[in-house]
């Protein structure tokens, strides 16, 4: 029987995390979220609580060209939400992994953003 559970020990990670990454105004903070189906991605502005701006898989843009939360899916979410981030006036960011480790769709997330035009 497992001691541990992969999402407990994620959920920990992120929370780890969050003690140290927290968004402004000047630089908000871009958070991933993933599901075996989805990728979620929203840059937010935490010392006003709001979310700046969104993407995700799901969108019907992406939906239809896409399957799956894989490394294709991340690359081309990137490239949407680094578009939106950069003609809403946002050039730079913290990066919020949520407590995923940085390899595979994340990776290839983040350098699609880096890529579009995002700093981190």
């Amino acid at each position: 029987m497992a001691r541990f559970s992969r999402a407990a020990e994620r959920v920990k990670r992120h929370k780890r995390i969050r003690k140290k990454v927290s968004g402004t105004n000047d630089r908000p903070r871009l958070c991933i979220a993933r599901t075996l189906r989805h990728l979620y991605a929203q840059i937010i502005d935490d010392e006003a609580r709001v979310t700046l701006l969104q993407a995700s898989t799901l969108e019907p843009a992406l939906r239809n060209d896409l399957r799956g939360a894989n490394v294709a899916a991340a690359e081309k979410l990137g490239a949407v939400l680094a578009e939106r981030a950069k003609e809403q006036g946002i050039s730079s960011v913290v990066f919020d992994r949520g407590g995923y480790v940085y390899h595979g769709v994340v990776r290839a997330f983040a350098e699609a953003c880096r890529k579009g035009g995002l700093q981190f």
